[in-house]
């Protein structure tokens, strides 16, 4: 596995980091999606939980306004709502720590191959990586959602102005996203504060502005198209069954089936969104490695002194 080792520790263009992140891919698919079932576990079973609330008010919603007219029957109507709230409410929850999970995931995964130097053979070197940081993990996670409500507040404002305000909230996200993701890799490599990570994790971003927003930019949209296709078949079978209960009338509201069928649909959506979160940090990795090396050359440095020490 040592000789599959692919050098992260080098200065890219936008084509090169394109294509390494293929490669890292396709060479740790495996072992980083054996990482990712093993520590979602519990919480893509609560996920199920929170699918099947909100196909269950979903359902009833439909069977209220079906039956009984627009304004269905209040008891039922309410139950519904009762039950898309709470699992709105507990999909914001759960899916806050499953990305907060799958963010440190990925970055302590790529951090881990680039010292071990080869596949990770055992998963719990990257748990046990994630726990060591844990403090400043949970203290950067806090900022992020900060930093991202401004982002919010910034989108709105830009949605009033037409197709330009479009293009440069693109931008920004893209923008953010890059660093955030740098930043978080800053953080857990070099061992810095959250706030002194964000400060390199910034200087290291604007000094590569359209690569970094070009590479999130590609390689988000290609990751997308990719997921997209893996849905296609789940889609398409999910369809086909509605179409069939909806054509012969059937009870979709008290068919055990359809509640089963829509929950796990549902549920693999949110644990296929949940993994490309971890597909797209991966893309800051590269990134972060490729700017710092531009910067510092510490790699290149040391492979210098190490052809004068063999000298």
């Amino acid at each position: 596995m040592k000789n599959n080792y692919i050098e992260l520790k080098q200065t890219r263009e936008l084509g090169e980091i394109i294509s390494t992140y293929f490669d890292f891919f396709k060479q740790n698919l495996k072992s980083f999606t054996n990482t990712f079932i093993s520590y979602n576990g519990i919480f893509i079973l609560l996920l199920l939980g929170v699918s099947y609330l909100l196909v269950t008010g979903f359902v009833g919603l439909y069977d209220s306004n079906t039956n009984t007219g627009l304004f269905g029957d209040t008891t039922t109507r309410e139950d519904s709502f009762m039950f898309i709230g709470i699992g709105f409410f507990l999909f914001f929850i759960v899916f806050m720590i499953i990305a907060a999970l799958n963010y440190s995931l990925a970055s302590g995964y790529m951090i881990t191959y680039e010292k071990q130097k080869k596949i990770i053979e055992d998963r719990r070197d990257v748990w046990s990586f994630v726990k060591e940081n844990f403090g400043r993990i949970f203290i950067f996670i806090l900022l992020l959602l900060v930093i991202y409500t401004g982002f919010l507040i910034t989108s709105v404002i830009l949605a009033f102005i037409p197709i330009l305000g479009t293009l440069v909230q693109y931008v920004i996200q893209f923008w953010v996203t890059s660093w955030l993701g740098v930043s978080f890799m800053v953080m857990l490599y070099e061992g810095k504060s959250p706030i002194d990570a964000l400060g390199e994790g910034w200087d290291l971003v604007k000094s590569n502005f359209w690569k970094c927003v070009g590479a999130n930019f590609i390689l988000g949209l290609l990751i997308g198209l990719l997921l997209l296709l893996v849905l296609v078949i789940p889609s398409v079978i999910v369809g086909v069954y509605t179409y069939h209960m909806v054509d012969t009338g059937a009870d979709i509201a008290n068919s055990a089936v359809a509640k089963i069928i829509y929950t796990i649909s549902l549920c693999i959506f949110l644990i296929i969104m949940a993994y490309s979160q971890s597909l797209s940090q991966f893309v800051n990795g590269i990134l972060y490695f490729s700017l710092h090396e531009q910067k510092y050359n510490v790699n290149t440095r040391e492979k210098i002194d190490q052809i004068g020490a063999s000298e």
